[in-house]
């Protein structure tokens, strides 16, 4: 299969997918995690599940954990477009260590910033957040002007906090426009 039958692919109707509907992280403490994301980030709880288990293989056959492991859930809504699920597991088998971004599975959530410039000194204030580096500003290539820094949680999860201008150089090249959320005075995000 070729990337472009396999582009054809993915986005025909057939498969009805359309949009991410949530993202999840297995975390160590839930209620450091959603502490973390609520008042740190700004996310809003929207709800928690009691303890999830069962007596047969269920959630190695359903969620490809230990069949004697035991979860509970939260869901959270940040910004107007992402959901995020945060797990905490107990039973055997579990590893505690994160995976850094170079391994497999390895991973960031990146979370768009209005003002870049505050969002670093709001993250450098909140007790835990660890900076990696200094922030970056790309200068040149397909996302020029584009800002980044990484950031890693009080628990290790790597995040990555970016600003990008509303024009960027890849859009010369394509009509493909990656999502950038606009800010409340300019409508509907992009």
């Amino acid at each position: 299969m070729t990337a472009n039958s396999l582009a054809a692919a993915v986005t025909s109707d057939a498969s009805g997918i359309r949009a991410v509907h949530h993202i999840a992280f297995t975390v160590p403490d839930l209620d450091e995690a959603v502490a973390f994301f609520t008042d740190v980030l700004g996310a809003e709880e929207a709800y928690r599940t009691g303890r999830i288990a069962a007596d047969d293989d269920w959630m190695h056959r359903q969620l490809g954990v230990d069949p004697r492991a035991t979860a509970h859930i939260a869901m959270l809504r940040l910004g107007p477009a992402l959901n995020i699920e945060l797990f905490q597991y107990t039973g055997p088998g579990r590893r505690g260590q994160m995976p850094r971004n170079s391994d497999v599975g390895g991973h960031h959530l990146a979370l768009w910033t209005d003002d870049f410039d505050a969002g670093v000194r709001h993250l450098t204030a909140a007790p835990g957040v660890r900076m990696l580096g200094e922030p970056q500003e790309v200068g040149e290539g397909p996302i020029r002007g584009t800002r980044w820094v990484y950031f890693t949680t009080p628990w290790g999860l790597h995040l990555e906090l970016v600003h990008a201008p509303r024009h960027q150089p890849y859009e010369e090249h394509t009509a493909v426009r990656l999502y950038q959320p606009r800010a409340p005075h300019e409508g509907r995000g992009t």
